[in-house]
């Protein structure tokens, strides 16, 4: 009788974690701690799965952190909030209060070193607002140059990037920490962009200039340059990740967009769709493990999905085809 004893010096034992020299080739199988792969230069589509929800219904907010230690504050409920929740990798809690309820707003930085900035207090009025975040309460930062609501963010609490805005805006700004200056201007000019990335390689993609938007563009630290274009074209979109691994999700079409693009540096590629097409929500984590929440559906929504992207080694990705 056939059984693993009598064929596993017969199948290759490769691991995964990059530490052997193989280099898989497409179709052969492989094996590795109790599971077969089998190698294929097909792209694999990452998943979204429910994650808790949140205590608070709204869009408009913003997002930063991972999706094991997530941060999200501001937004929309029945009016504007200063609500910030705390993400575990399973449910929310409540955190400390932002000092100005407002929705629009930007994030970047990490749960226990949050930043906050710009965003609307209604009936068109936008600020330049930025605060700090320690993990149990927001303080006051330097102003932004340039008030703007639904701005694009990235980077960290002490090397802060916020682009772009409703106008549209194509205005750069660099936060060390203390102050805003200026940075190179966006080529597009446009709000309700996806931003993700650190202050010297930073992405901006999506959003709308008018009309939606498709464009893509890379930070350098000094001056935006030309990226891949977006497979589709949309507003009110949320970004993850790095330059050189982004995810952007959802937005808006002129309908509500459940769509997922993965990013490699130099262009797009679907990844698995959202179980729930919303717009105005807020983005944190990695290309392969990301974070969405809130947003609109129909009304202000509490949803959050976890993704899962594709994990590769060498020139090959990989799928379980069994295990032991």
């Amino acid at each position: 009788m056939t059984n693993y004893r009598n064929v596993r010096y017969k199948i290759p034992t490769l691991n995964l974690d990059g530490t052997t020299e193989a280099s898989p080739v497409e179709g052969e199988m492989w094996y590795d701690s109790g599971k077969f792969y089998l190698g294929t230069s097909q792209p694999l589509v990452g998943a979204w799965s429910s994650g808790g929800n949140l205590a608070t219904a709204r869009y408009g907010l913003a997002g930063c952190g991972t999706q094991t230690a997530g941060l999200c504050m501001g937004g929309e409920h029945s009016s504007n909030s200063n609500v910030t929740e705390e993400y575990n990798g399973t449910a929310w809690s409540s955190g400390g209060n932002i000092a100005l309820a407002r929705r629009g707003l930007a994030g970047a930085g990490t749960q226990t070193a949050g930043l906050c900035m710009g965003g609307s207090t209604g009936g068109g009025v936008y600020n330049a607002n930025t605060e700090e975040y320690d993990g149990t309460s927001w303080s006051s930062g330097g102003d932004l140059a340039t008030v703007r609501g639904y701005p694009g963010g990235a980077g960290t609490q002490s090397a802060g990037l916020c682009f772009g805005g409703y106008g549209p805006l194509n205005s750069t700004e660099e936060y060390n920490g203390t102050a805003w200056s200026s940075g190179g201007n966006l080529a597009t000019a446009r709000g309700y962009v996806a931003g993700a990335g650190t202050q010297t390689a930073g992405l901006c993609a999506g959003g709308s200039t008018g009309s939606n938007s498709n464009v893509t563009e890379e930070y350098n630290g000094t001056a935006w340059s030309s990226g891949g274009n977006l497979g589709t074209a949309r507003n009110s979109l949320a970004g993850a990740g790095t330059l050189s691994a982004g995810l952007c999700m959802g937005g808006t079409t002129g309908s509500n967009s459940n769509v997922t693009e993965q990013y490699d540096g130099t262009s797009w590629a679907s990844g698995g769709n959202l179980a729930t097409a919303r717009r105005e929500l807020a983005g944190a984590g990695t290309q392969t493990a990301g974070l969405c929440m809130g947003g609109y559906v129909s009304s202000q929504s509490v949803i959050t999905e976890e993704y899962t992207g594709d994990t590769g080694s060498y020139d090959e990705l990989f799928s379980a085809v069994g295990g032991l």
